[in-house]
């Protein structure tokens, strides 16, 4: 198939069939992932066609290429190129040849010496770079937003060309409908379309701080987006704030954005957060004022609060200049104002840039990389970032109030806010807090993912790091103390790149308004609703639940860290060949296994030893009842032989007319028990101890999966809890309750034991 001949042709036709080129702009919405097409739409090759789609387009497609499309692992492949060669910018004498596949939604790469895959999702892709030509072919460098560089030589120019092409117009959507999100379906149905959506309220989540109460309550002038479009509907602000005080202070604020209650401690004291004021030199508002005062009198440890500004006092000044500014502490009763220093999202996206390039650097020396990193001035940013969360955390922990604002109030005031909460209460150390406190702190106050990961084309200087910096800083505090978060690395690296992916609706859209205009949770699938179905996967063996309330940053500077697991995740070479949680937790998840059996295995024995004991009891009752009404002479067989006793009780029992559990055919001690509802079949105890697999094979050794793919640095090796076998997590995908657990605990088997077992039941 002629894909450049193609795709112009396609076009062609489209502008004469709709001067407003809907059809050219509903492109990106074909996904090979749609199983089901709607009633009475047409189908081209198997594939369901879109309604957009016209019947002149289908019939010219189908006349003018008639071969039936490739597919590759259930997806449709847009173009196919052999003999490609990647480039591992560690290994560049060594490249790897195998065979390039575009689809709609991914670049796939396959060795097919080592049967190994590189899947690039289109929406990870951060820029394209199309090199000089060399001796080998045209070259094509790829940079993505989780930290991937990878380069492809293809043979012919024109081939690298059409890729090239190709990938320009998918890796970045014009329109936001067109995301990755409106069109994934999941390989299975693993979960349903709706779960995850309903796991956070933010109003259950104000109930977990007691909110509301006789200090704060919930403002509904925000009902319909009128006071703040960048707020949630549901805003918690002082009882004793007024509705003049409330929208004035509104008006004085960049964005409407003003103080709301975001945390609330359990010794009173408060965390809010606004944008900065629209003072100037001079202005001033009397209404904003008395809100702040308001907020003081929530508290009433102290008679007096912080304001934190996180910018750099320059910064402020030069906002000053501009109509903005901050508190003046003449106008502002009662409170105590800081500069904390936090640089903006553009020092932040070119210190990110610098980062990367360390990384990049072909033959690093120690000093090279370490200088590189040093101008980079990336640790210093994670440092100041942390030492504002730890100021408004001992500040609170004291029983001080404190207001936070940045700029407009959606970066750095996001970043401090949440760290401060998350060193301040256990409750966002675990899985489900820390979830909640991102859907709070982040999606509900309006932080613009969308803008900031530059899921769709717009002004390259919005892009910044900001939600990856709070991923690192959340690292360092569990690097320090890993024993007081619930979760481990893997659950931040999944977070960060599925923020990036759209492949999930979660994290589309700038604030809570953007996502319920465009209909997310009916038309996309929730991040919150996949983890919920792999949460082993990101268990902290080392968690040791409420062993302190409050934890504290180390900010000295041996204890701020590269976090090499993210930035140079995809590096062969400089990993451990298992990480140390992914054993320790194998470890735990060995041990709950042998537990749980020995606990179901001695309730069984438990049983049996019971039963036998009552019937000993029955059959020495029945012999002395028959002795005393028939007195004979006993002999030494029938005192002392326990089988002829056994054959003889036996056949008493099968003469007798009631259900007894030992009146079987083949009697086996498994189906012995003292309750009805326990009673098994015969051969039920081989199964049961059977199906728990007691040895598990060692990960050291493992180097691929049964299905030949390899493992590397950064996938998981994951235990079959029946054969004890190691899949990688293609084919452990199932999860099913042993017969030999006593829990009924569904636990994750390989799909060969799957079968087994679904053949097994009755």
């Amino acid at each position: 198939m002629d894909f450049t001949r193609f795709m112009n042709k396609f076009n062609e036709i489209e502008r004469q069939l709709s001067p407003t080129s809907a059809l050219r702009l509903s492109f990106d919405n074909i996904s090979p992932e749609t199983e089901e097409p709607p009633d009475g739409n047409k189908r081209l090759w198997g594939v369901p066609v879109p309604p957009f789609v016209s019947d002149k387009v289908v019939s010219w497609i189908e006349e003018e290429f008639n071969e039936a499309p490739v597919y590759y692992n259930g997806n449709c492949v847009l173009k196919k190129v052999e003999n490609v060669r990647m480039i591992d910018r560690y290994n560049t004498k060594n490249p790897t040849v195998g065979t390039l596949y575009l689809t709609a939604t991914h670049l796939i790469f396959v060795e097919p010496d080592s049967n190994k895959e590189t899947w690039i999702l289109h929406m990870h892709v951060a820029n394209i770079e199309k090199l000089p030509l060399s001796t080998t072919g045209s070259p094509l460098l790829i940079r993505c937003k989780t930290f991937l560089s990878v380069t492809f030589v293809i043979p012919k120019d024109s081939e690298c060309h059409d890729v090239y092409t190709s990938l320009i117009k998918l890796y970045q959507p014009v329109s936001i409908n067109k995301l990755y999100c409106f069109n994934y379906q999941p390989a299975k149905d693993d979960f349903p379309k709706n779960a995850g959506w309903d796991f956070f309220k933010l109003d259950a989540e104000f109930k977990h701080m007691l909110v509301p109460n006789d200090n704060w309550t919930l403002c509904s002038m925000n009902e319909k987006y009128e006071l703040c479009d960048t707020y949630p509907r549901q805003i918690y602000v002082p009882k004793e704030a007024t509705t003049l005080m409330l929208i004035s202070s509104s008006r004085f604020r960049s964005k409407g954005r003003l103080p709301a209650l975001t945390y609330l401690h359990n010794n009173k004291a408060s965390i809010c957060r606004c944008s900065q004021p629209l003072s100037g030199f001079s202005a001033r508002c009397l209404e904003d004022e008395q809100m702040l005062e308001a907020i003081r009198k929530t508290n009433p440890n102290t008679d007096y609060m912080y304001v934190v500004d996180t910018r750099p006092r320059i910064n402020a000044m030069a906002n000053r200049a501009a109509g903005k500014g901050y508190e003046n502490e003449a106008f502002y009763e009662n409170i105590k104002f800081h500069f904390l220093g936090i640089e903006n999202i553009h020092v932040q996206r070119a210190s990110l840039q610098k980062v990367l390039e360390a990384c990049e650097q072909k033959s690093p020396t120690m000093s090279a990389f370490m200088n590189a990193l040093e101008s980079s001035g990336w640790l210093k940013h994670i440092r100041s970032i942390l030492d504002t969360s730890s100021f408004i955390a001992n500040a609170v922990d004291k029983g001080v109030s404190v207001v936070v604002h940045c700029s407009d109030g959606w970066d750095r005031t996001a970043q401090v806010c949440s760290l401060a909460q998350l060193m301040l209460n256990p409750y966002y150390r675990t899985i489900k807090g820390f979830q909640a406190l991102i859907e709070k702190d982040w999606l509900a106050f309006g932080h613009k993912f969308s803008e900031r990961c530059g899921h769709i084309q717009t002004d390259a200087r919005e892009v910044s790091p900001i939600f990856t910096q709070f991923l690192d800083c959340t690292w360092q505090l569990m690097t320090q103390r890993n024993d007081s978060f619930e979760f481990n690395e893997r659950f931040l690296l999944i977070l960060h790149d599925h923020v990036h992916s759209c492949q999930f609706g979660t994290f589309v859209g700038n604030c809570e308004k953007d996502r319920l205009d465009l209909k997310l949770s009916e038309r996309t699938f929730s991040l919150w609703g996949f983890m919920a179905n792999h949460l082993n996967e990101y268990i902290n063996p080392l968690y040791k639940p409420n062993v302190d309330e409050s934890i504290k940053a180390n900010l000295a500077p041996q204890c701020i860290k590269f976090w090499r697991g993210m930035y140079c995740r995809f590096e062969s070479g400089i990993h451990p060949r298992e990480p140390l949680g992914d054993l320790l937790l194998d470890s735990k998840e060995h041990c709950n296994s042998l537990e749980d059996h020995v606990q179901h295995l001695t309730k069984r024995i438990a049983s049996f030893k019971n039963y036998i004991s009552k019937s000993a009891k029955k059959l020495q009752d029945a012999t002395t009842t028959s002795t005393t009404k028939a007195p004979k002479e006993p002999t030494t067989s029938e005192i002392n032989d326990n089988k002829y006793n056994y054959d003889k009780k036996l056949s008493e029992l099968s003469a007798a007319d009631d259900d007894h559990p030992l009146k079987a055919n083949n009697m086996s001690f498994a189906n012995l028990s003292l309750n009805a509802e326990h009673t098994s079949p015969p051969q039920a105890l081989p199964d049961e101890i059977n199906s728990v697999a007691v040895d598990w094979k060692p990960m050291r050794n493992v180097t691929t999966c049964s299905c030949s793919t390899p493992f590397d640095q950064f996938s998981k090796k994951t235990h079959c809890w029946r054969c004890g076998d190691i899949f990688c997590e293609r084919c452990i995908d199932k999860n099913v309750a042993l017969p030999g657990h006593d829990s009924g605990k569904a636990v994750p088997v390989c799909r060969g034991c799957f079968r087994q077992m679904q053949k097994q039941s009755p």
